[in-house]
């Protein structure tokens, strides 16, 4: 591309950076912001273009650890912390701990934590009748703590400016994922710094004999029609000498149809198809999988939470008395349970299902015996999101009901799964742990980049499960990432491209 030719393909913000400073200078997205008033996306666009055009290049990156507010933090800093809130109670005279958390307005959880946290530094105690007493007053974390608050609530906190307690006060209160649930929200901060090349200069000598300043206007809109302000404008000149756009074809996207296929086989295969809302409470989500309600897993940093309405009306009977009975002591099934107080009020919490297992729960009431079910879900939790993990993902969820199924007819269908849906040549199976099913098995894949990851959890559930929804016959059920083995499936190496927006490579991946 000639100089000349070069310089009509400029973009404004592009002109604006080359007028502005000469090479050599050092320039990043904060100074482009100062000089030019660009905003974050503009300078980095405006780089990527000068780039492309080799006019700039990349001369370092720097990186920081940078601590932000969240928006619990700002209530607090409003409102004070739960350990705060705590002591200032405290000073009327002991309180039991559920008076506490109603006369705080905190959660049973918090409000533990916040007791904790504070015993463990000898502030509080609990008395003779359970309640909680006011040991000492002051605390020098809480004082640390709340002076970080209000300085991030102006401007966040560089940590190389901080000091080695204020750290440990950060790392214990702040989080990368799932932040909300925290009072800092923890995060790398890259630089990237640039500066203009020696080609540059040629292109500013045909940018300044052309008289062009970066202001011209590149679109005839309603607004300077109303102003009138089109007749003295100066317009950018159309390029016609460009080819014009291809015609593509409509079609499914790759993934779409991969699902679609999935599903064509198992209902070939003899399985009938169950679906449910993405909106579920923590009863089906959880409770009816007897999985405790104190299980780490249940905790908000792990679901997301609705937050309104925040609770469902009620839950069906008489499915919750029997499982409020599992819970408790066995009801029914011949287990002891889990031997804590069934919180009624807690399984009506709405959240977004985290697996595909809930609606095998809801199935299991209405199933035949013998039956197959299977179901196509996205589920929704906090997860670092990589090449294998998404904040949300799809399962493909099944059971099997039958008087003569067993681990070997389990482990036959994991096969079959691995081999015919996900493509897969190498599989293995691991032993596993989950609530809800004994004995448990984890079935993994070899990506041929990737290497050996789970594919997903599958097991046989526990009669706390079934006998407690009305099912007296083994149920083989499974929860198998589709997203992984679509992996697999369409020859990808980082699970992300299945949600790409590049279309180009959404229409390559289909031709292949």
């Amino acid at each position: 591309m000639d100089q000349d030719t070069l310089v009509k393909s400029l973009h404004p913000l592009e002109v604006k950076v080359l007028l502005t400073f000469g090479p050599g200078v050092p320039l990043t997205a904060g100074v482009l912001g100062e000089k030019l008033g660009y905003k974050v996306g503009q300078a980095n666009q405006a780089f990527s273009w000068l780039c492309g055009k080799g006019l700039a290049r990349e001369t370092g990156r720097t990186s920081k650890t940078v601590y932000e507010i969240t928006e619990l933090g700002r209530e607090q800093v409003a409102g004070g912390t739960p350990e705060e809130n705590l002591l200032k109670a405290l000073d009327n005279g002991p309180v039991a701990m559920a008076d506490a958390a109603q006369l705080l307005g905190l959660e049973q959880k918090d409000m533990g934590s916040a007791y904790g946290q504070l015993a463990k530094e000898g502030l509080v105690a609990m008395d003779e009748t359970k309640r909680i007493v006011k040991k000492a007053a002051q605390s020098p974390r809480l004082k640390t703590l709340r002076v970080l608050l209000q300085k991030a609530a102006e401007a966040d906190l560089d940590e190389s400016f901080l000091t080695d307690d204020e750290k440990a006060i950060l790392s214990a209160n702040a989080k990368k994922r799932g932040a909300a649930a925290s009072v800092f929200k923890v995060s790398e901060r890259e630089t990237v710094v640039y500066e203009l090349t020696p080609e540059a200069g040629s292109a500013v000598a045909i940018i300044r004999a052309q008289g062009v300043t970066g202001d011209e206007l590149g679109a005839l809109t309603p607004a300077l029609l109303t102003s009138g302000a089109w007749k003295t404008g100066v317009f950018r000149p159309y390029n016609v000498a460009a080819p014009p756009s291809r015609l593509v074809i409509g079609r499914r996207n790759p993934y779409q149809e991969y699902i679609l296929g999935v599903k064509d086989k198992l209902v070939s295969l003899g399985f009938e198809e169950f679906d449910g809302p993405l909106v579920e409470t923590e009863f089906w989500n959880g409770d009816a999988l007897f999985m405790p309600q104190f299980h780490s897993a249940r905790d908000i940093h792990d679901v997301y939470y609705v937050k309104n309405p925040t609770h469902a009306k009620e839950i069906e009977q008489p499915w919750l008395d029997r499982i409020a009975a599992a819970h408790t002591n066995g009801g029914d099934t011949g287990s002891r349970g889990w031997g804590y107080n069934f919180d009624r009020d807690f399984t009506r919490r709405l959240i977004l299902r985290s697996q595909g297992t809930v609606l095998s729960a809801k199935q299991l009431p209405h199933a035949k015996i013998p039956g197959k079910y299977f179901g196509v879900v996205r589920c929704f939790r906090y997860d670092q999101v990589d090449a294998t993990h998404g904040a949300d993902f799809y399962q493909t969820e099944g059971i099997v009901l039958g008087s003569d199924v067993n681990l070997r007819t389990l482990l036959g269908l994991l096969k079959m799964f691995a081999i015919e849906v996900a493509g897969a040549t190498e599989v293995k199976y691991v032993p596993g742990y989950f609530p809800f099913t004994e004995p448990s098995v984890e079935v993994h894949i070899k990506h041929p980049v990737l290497g050996w990851f789970e594919m997903g959890g599958s097991g046989i559930f526990r009669p706390e499960v079934t006998k407690s929804l009305g099912v007296d016959v083994p149920v083989l059920a499974w929860g198998l990432g589709i997203d992984r083995m679509a992996l697999m499936s369409l020859g990808l190496s980082d699970i992300r491209e299945l949600f790409t927006a590049n279309i180009e490579n959404v229409r390559l991946r289909r031709r292949s």
